[in-house]
């Protein structure tokens, strides 16, 4: 794990946390108003509510830069399924994100601007005034964001684990090889080898001189 893994994980993690922030405490303020009109729940909210909050707490357990942190990429893949999900979910209720459609002023609209209360005829945005129209673009810019970041997050740890694993696995035959050299060749019963020159301990007796 390199300084820029670290860095980078802490920044996708601060990332994560505002977008699921944003989307969890606008989709919680929408089914707030929803529960005060008794009117029914969109599971589509319920399901946006259940990502954000899991997103939110897995995002600050893990944003510490450590090893533990990296390694739980898989589930960084499955919230970037479910924020994707997510994202096609909500902006298949209007067209580019536009608040035109018979959804948004008929439910959302609606009910943010609690319309409910001085009952009106809608048929169209425009008899709303628009409300929550800008709530409703901010939730989708940051469901989209919020995907992209957790796919940042496991790709970014799928290396980083990956490059980990490879490193502890060639360890062992490192440490087997710096040992051998250390230690020198070894004779056939397991000693070391005597590398220097054998002494040859056989006395020659010296002859006696000759005397002419």
């Amino acid at each position: 794990m390199g300084a820029g893994s670290k860095v980078g994980l802490v920044i996708f993690r601060v990332w994560q946390i505002v977008c699921a922030a944003v989307v969890l405490g606008i989709l919680s303020r929408f089914l707030y108003l929803i529960n005060e009109a008794g009117a029914w729940r969109d599971g589509r909210v319920i399901y946006g509510i259940i990502t954000g909050s899991i997103s939110l707490v897995f995002s600050i357990l893990f944003i510490a830069p450590f090893l533990y942190a990296f390694l739980g990429f898989p589930m960084d893949f499955v919230l970037w399924i479910m924020w994707l999900v997510l994202f096609s979910l909500l902006a298949a209720r209007t067209t580019g994100g536009r608040c035109n459609s018979y959804w948004y002023y008929d439910y959302w609209g609606y009910y943010w601007g609690r319309w409910w209360l001085t009952p009106v005829i809608v048929t169209g945005p425009g008899d709303i005034e628009w409300a929550g129209c800008s709530y409703w673009r901010t939730v989708l810019a940051f469901s989209f964001l919020a995907m992209i970041g957790y796919l940042g997050t496991a790709i970014l740890g799928a290396a980083v684990v990956a490059k980990w694993w490879k490193k502890d696995k060639n360890r062992p035959a490192v440490e087997t090889a710096a040992t051998a050299q250390i230690s020198g060749p070894t004779n056939v019963i397991g000693g070391p080898t005597h590398t220097g020159a054998i002494r040859d301990t056989t006395a020659v007796p010296s002859q006696p001189a000759t005397v002419v």
